[in-house]
């Protein structure tokens, strides 16, 4: 791990505990032994069911990615695909605005013999299907439960809202990069001219002519998956599954710590709603801003205590727990990669 890559982590890490810390003083009399005791008397199996919510937020972008390369003829295990996913829960995580997410997946995945242009391919598709995921869970909950975007303070709601509309704006991003190949290509161009006359590059022409080639293939691996329906609504289902799974683990620890059942979904349109406007700032894991609004959202379900407990438990589970195992598997995956030789098509 470069400087950089530590120094965010160091960023993050520091960010993780201001937002403890400033939800802590928020909850009045709440501390770590009521936390504690509150996991020592949870019902073990909605406990376990949040906890498998989390991983599966992993293992579902895993399964979306394979979903994807399957379609244009690159066959992955599973486990290869955890670790794709690993790679980017982990790096977006620790970088800033989650930027190095989608390198730590590229990396992994041209470790394993897939050529870069599909490996850039199969990025830019999944991440559209991921933030169609989020966006289509947030039209739904829109539809069945309206009023629940009301019970949130002005501030929260103008946070979902601008959340919503980062969101769309990525979505059509990420749609020109994946038919508009000539975007692409020209930033690609100008970055290297630009690399060039800060004289951190030399003989950009290379590299253009290579990047031609390079596109010849991207564009390619593009009209092998528009020729394939399949590939489009499996990387979707997968992403929507994904999502479902993150949100899903508050759900499963307000059931583990007394909550009444018959309350579930609406905290479940509550935590969607609150996904959606933690997108509105490129900090990892949405951090401070996810606090602040499920804290908002919770309390208009329960006491203020309870809403910020419920706040502490759900975020450990659902973002630091999936962290720290994505971390763990690239630390082992990264070794493991090297000793092996590369895959072939």
């Amino acid at each position: 791990m470069d400087k950089k890559k530590v120094m965010w982590a160091l960023v993050s890490a520091v960010l993780a505990v201001v937002s403890v810390i400033a939800v802590f003083s928020q909850a009045g009399s709440l501390s770590f032994a009521d936390l504690r005791r509150t996991l020592e008397g949870a019902d073990l199996k909605w406990l376990v069911a949040s906890a498998v919510s989390s991983l599966c937020f992993i293992f579902f972008e895993g399964e979306a990615i394979l979903s994807i390369l399957r379609n244009v003829g690159y066959k992955r295990r599973h486990g290869e695909g955890f670790l794709y996913a690993a790679g980017d829960v982990y790096f977006s995580a620790i970088t800033p605005s989650a930027s190095g997410g989608q390198p730590a997946s590229a990396f992994f995945m041209m470790r394993s013999g897939i050529p870069g242009s599909v490996v850039t391919a199969t990025l830019i598709l999944n991440l559209v299907m991921y933030t169609a995921g989020i966006l289509t869970v947030g039209a739904f909950c829109i539809i069945v439960d309206p009023t629940a975007f009301l019970h949130f303070h002005l501030i929260s709601r103008i946070l979902i809202i601008a959340g919503y509309l980062v969101l769309a704006v990525l979505a059509v991003v990420f749609i020109l990069l994946l038919v508009k190949q000539s975007i692409l290509e020209s930033f690609c161009i100008r970055f290297f001219r630009f690399l060039h006359k800060i004289h951190l590059m030399r003989h950009p022409e290379r590299r253009i002519a290579k990047l031609e080639r390079y596109m010849e293939e991207y564009a390619d691996c593009v009209a092998q998956m528009g020729g394939n329906k399949r590939v489009f609504l499996s990387s979707y289902l997968w992403n929507l599954a994904q999502r479902v799974a993150q949100i899903t683990v508050s759900v499963f620890m307000f059931l583990a710590t007394g909550g009444a059942a018959k309350n579930a979904f609406s905290l479940w349109v509550t935590q969607a709603l609150v996904a959606i406007g933690s997108n509105c700032v490129p900090i990892p894991g949405g951090m401070g801003v996810a606090d602040y609004l499920m804290i908002d959202g919770f309390r208009n379900q329960m006491s203020h205590v309870a809403a910020t407990q419920l706040e502490l438990l759900s975020r450990s589970m659902a973002f630091y727990v999936s962290v720290l195992v994505s971390g763990l598997t690239v630390l082992i995956g990264y070794f493991v990669c090297k000793k092996r030789p590369k895959k072939e098509k």
